[in-house]
């Protein structure tokens, strides 16, 4: 008998535990619970620690490789002061379409 009531008893707490997830289921959608201010102020600062971090990140950058962006001022020829070689013989890019406007469609050849 008493392997009869242990056999019966799990499926009966499987079926009642599955009852129970489906009534706090549908409980928890009827009555959703109000959005805490706090886990939006938290976010805001998160937000703003991560940007003032970005920034310190971009200037430490900047200050540490901006004179290699920064143009020579005092000679435009290549030298040891001066850009290098393979950089200055570069030529310079035709400004095809400096209005950004479509150009024309391409002739189209009959065979």
């Amino acid at each position: 008998m008493g392997d009869v009531l242990l056999a019966l008893s799990i499926p009966v707490l499987v079926f009642g535990g599955g009852i129970y997830a489906a009534c706090d289921c549908w409980w928890r959608r009827r009555h959703p619970a109000p959005p805490s201010p706090y886990t939006h102020r938290a976010a805001r600062l998160a937000e703003q620690d991560m940007l003032l971090l970005a920034q310190e990140i971009v200037d430490d950058a900047y200050a540490a490789l901006g004179p290699l962006y920064d143009a020579p001022a005092a000679s435009s020829a290549p030298g040891p002061d001066g850009p290098p070689a393979a950089l200055s013989s570069r030529p310079s890019r035709p400004a095809s379409t400096p209005d950004r406007a479509p150009s024309p469609p391409a002739a189209v050849h009959k065979p």
